[in-house]
């Protein structure tokens, strides 16, 4: 019995009677519902379209995820979290009864407390606190559902970051972006479903992990897009060579993988490189366009910023995160980064010198990440469009070197907006000192990307993929949607 027929055999059969009981107590059908995911990825591997539209679980809010990395992990103690406690104690140790149930290397009470320098304001009519290094972004306050209870575990960048993308703390997990794919499929077949973006010259900390498709088929990987007009390397014909020429080029190559592959039903390699060269064929014309700003207002430029040296190359990111968005990309991962920044100034990592370092990033990524929502709320997309502000941890309200702050995984600031959550809204908090988030409140990784799904019409409990022998799910084996969010 081939691998096709046993499983056909298994799923008809449903593992027999003791596979149908069990199949009872296990999330989104269990067994027998992941020896179909598994014989789906395998019909789709031997002849059929892994990319073709899949339908949700349920109806959708949203149909597009723009993911916004703040790469380094900014203090938001600095940013929309105002702590008058932490400005009256500073210079102080750390009460012994706000590090309670966590482990610091500042346990001994030696380091100080170091207040904000920033000014604040409430705005809007949600009152959402802000502070001057954020002016723009604060005329959308309401807009945003902040989550000031975000919690994660590590307190490393690259363990954090690769939680935050992929919610394991091991490379080999597909990344949230890969998963929707996987579920959802592609809304254009002309353009990747999936794609990252980052306006550095070199990849951001940790590289493909970030967009990895880990244990499902390769296809369902991120594609990233370089800076400038050129996105993909190598997309446009060598010189002298006819699109004619390339299409019977790409036929033959693909009769012949397709014969290849055949032999190896279970090498997703082979199929993904087979789907990528003929999207790659088809993107020589689309992607051109999609990255193309000329034909877009000045007054839509300015409103990115891309008439500020300081705001235009990430400005140039959310406009085109926007474009990608209009023609029906599913996950744009965007990664902020530098512009000439030099040195400990390449991202938000301000162990030192943290007046100097944020307000760099802060002008940044203020007047174009307000921009993109002004946009996407004047074109009408805003409600089918989830924004989501994210880091790999955050800030303490301490730092061991003096004039920065530490790596705080137990209690920080994220946003979403648009894509059906509460404009407006503020879940849960921090202690007076932003250490750690008030207990029953807290947002784990997991419950962020459930929630995510949930706005797609996925349930995280039902999207599983079988592999080796265990029936995997984005969230793991936690999670749980935080329905205070959604509108």
């Amino acid at each position: 019995m081939n691998n096709k027929s046993r499983r056909d055999f298994l799923v008809k059969t449903g593992y027999g009677l003791g596979g149908l009981a069990v199949s009872a107590f296990l999330p989104g059908g269990g067994v027998i519902a992941s020896a179909l995911a598994e014989d789906a990825a395998l019909t789709a591997l031997t002849g059929g379209n892994p990319l073709a539209p899949k339908a949700p679980h349920f109806p959708a809010k949203a149909k597009t995820v723009i993911w916004l990395h703040m790469a380094g992990a900014p203090s938001t103690l600095d940013l929309y979290d105002y702590k008058p406690e932490l400005v009256k104690l500073a210079g102080t140790g750390i009460p012994a009864s706000y590090l309670k149930g966590i482990k610091t290397s500042t346990q001994g009470g030696i380091t100080k407390l170091i207040a904000t320098k920033r000014t604040w304001k409430q705005h809007g009519q949600s009152g959402a606190w802000f502070s001057d290094w954020l002016p723009h972004l604060a005329e959308q306050a309401d807009d945003l559902a902040f989550i000031k209870s975000s919690v994660t575990i590590g307190a490393t960048h690259d363990i954090s970051i690769m939680k935050m993308n992929t919610g394991g703390l091991n490379p080999g997990r597909p990344t949230l972006g890969a998963w929707i794919q996987y579920a959802l499929g592609s809304n254009n077949p002309n353009l990747p479903a999936y794609v990252v973006l980052y306006n550095d010259k070199r990849e951001p900390r940790g590289g493909v992990t970030n967009w990895e498709s880990g244990f499902l088929p390769a296809v369902y990987q991120g594609t990233p897009f370089r800076p400038g007009n050129s996105p993909i390397l190598h997309l446009n014909n060598p010189q002298y060579v006819v699109d004619t020429e390339k299409r019977k080029a790409l036929d033959l190559l693909k009769r012949l993988n397709e014969a290849h592959a055949g032999r190896y039903p279970t090498d997703t390699e082979l199929q993904a490189r087979t789907e990528s060269y003929d999207l790659a064929y088809r993107m020589q014309e689309t992607a051109p366009e999609a990255v193309d700003f000329s034909k877009e207002s000045e007054a839509t430029k300015k409103l990115y910023g891309l008439d500020e040296d300081i705001t235009k190359p990430y400005g140039e990111l959310l406009l085109r995160a926007r474009r990608l968005a209009e023609r029906g990309v599913r996950f744009i991962q965007v990664v902020s980064g530098p512009t000439d920044i030099k040195g400990d100034s390449r991202d938000w990592d301000a162990h030192q010198n943290i007046e100097d370092n944020h307000s760099k990033h802060s002008k940044i990524i203020d007047k174009p990440i307000a921009g993109l929502l002004k946009d996407l709320k004047a074109k009408g997309m805003l409600d089918d469009t989830l924004v989501v502000w994210t880091s790999e941890f955050g800030r303490t309200p301490w730092s061991e070197s003096g004039d920065g702050r530490d790596h705080n995984p137990w209690g920080y600031t994220q946003w979403m907006a648009g894509g059906g959550v509460k404009a407006g809204y503020t879940h849960g908090g921090t202690d007076d000192l932003g250490v750690q988030a008030i207990k029953g409140t807290e947002v784990d990784t997991y419950d962020l990307h459930a929630t995510v799904l949930n706005q797609l019409g996925l349930d995280h409990l039902k999207l599983i993929y079988k592999y080796q022998g265990r029936s995997e799910r984005p969230t793991v084996v936690y999670g749980k949607v935080i329905k205070e969010l959604i509108a």
